[in-house]
């Protein structure tokens, strides 16, 4: 117990004004591994935080508990209301529910169907990210979520069906980053549109020892702009890097077999009857054979 005597569990772990010591922070808190755990171990760790809080650790507790239990903590649950949060919404998702979705746009952008439903889905998926991780301190009305809602789906669906449209004489990579021109304008309106009380009424500044002083509107403008940004900056590497890399693969002959999910064999190694009725129909023009080995 005296090594824990004074130890600060809402203090940061790693030094914050450091690149690394956020960088870390960030990592640990968007570990995707903790969305597998089940709501029991969760609110073990919620119960551990708070009795930390009160100054009473359970005997034998280490400070790498201590730590783990926090990590867990700020993963699930809101810092504002303590509520434990939808697992779609919270940010140890976002890699695997991101990941996915973005592999899926930068894939089916040919057709207007394809763009439609999976511009959708992004939109959707944000929408509701951007909700579950509000200021909860600046309430919002459903019928505000259904306009925030509706006007980013509108407006991921315009630019990304209108510039669809526009590049269909445009070289291939053009097309390729349509879903980025649509994913940035969405996010610039929906991340506004969903979090507009903050906007409105602005939120809750303290000084360095977390007493609220009073309410900016202007703290609110800077913070969801800097959201904005980093959210358009975080979807850019995949989104525009890997279509140059996939437009370059796609030239070689092994991508193209690949992508169709077709592999080969040599006719040397099929059953004796089929690899005897191949060489008596086309001789030794075929030397190997292709199937589909499914998904």
């Amino acid at each position: 117990m005296e090594a824990l005597k004074g130890f600060d569990i809402d203090a940061p772990r790693w030094d914050q004004s450091t690149f690394m010591g956020r960088l870390k922070h960030f990592f640990n808190i968007t570990d995707c591994r903790t969305v597998l755990l089940p709501d029991s171990r969760l609110d073990e760790a919620k119960a551990l935080v708070e009795s930390c809080r009160a100054g009473s650790v359970p005997p034998g507790t280490t400070e790498e508990q201590l730590h783990y239990a926090k990590k867990l903590y700020d993963s699930a649950f809101h810092p504002d209301t303590g509520d434990r949060m939808n697992l779609i919404g919270r940010m140890s998702f976002q890699v695997p529910g991101g990941m996915a979705i973005t592999g899926f746009m930068l894939q089916f952008y040919r057709t207007v169907p394809a763009v439609v439903f999976w511009q959708w889905v992004n939109q959707s998926f944000n929408a509701l990210v951007n909700y579950t991780n509000r200021n909860a301190a600046s309430p919002i009305t459903p019928k505000q979520i259904g306009v925030a809602y509706v006007t980013a789906t509108s407006t991921a669906l315009v630019t990304a069906v209108g510039l669809n449209l526009y590049t269909k004489k445009a070289p291939p990579l053009v097309a390729r980053w349509v879903p980025f021109a649509a994913v940035a304008a969405a996010n610039c309106v929906n991340i506004p549109m969903m979090r507009q009380q903050e906007i409105l009424n602005g939120i809750a500044v303290t000084d360095e020892d977390g007493k609220i002083l009073g309410h900016s509107r202007k703290a609110a403008v800077k913070g969801i702009t800097q959201v904005v940004i980093s959210r358009v900056t975080m979807a850019a590497p995949g989104m525009i890097i890997l279509p140059i890399i996939m437009q370059r693969l796609e030239k070689y002959r092994f991508m193209q077999v690949s992508m169709m999910f077709i592999f080969s064999m040599a006719v040397s190694k099929l059953e004796p009857e089929l690899r005897e009725s191949i060489i008596s129909q086309y001789g030794d023009i075929v030397s190997y054979v292709y199937f589909n080995k499914g998904l």
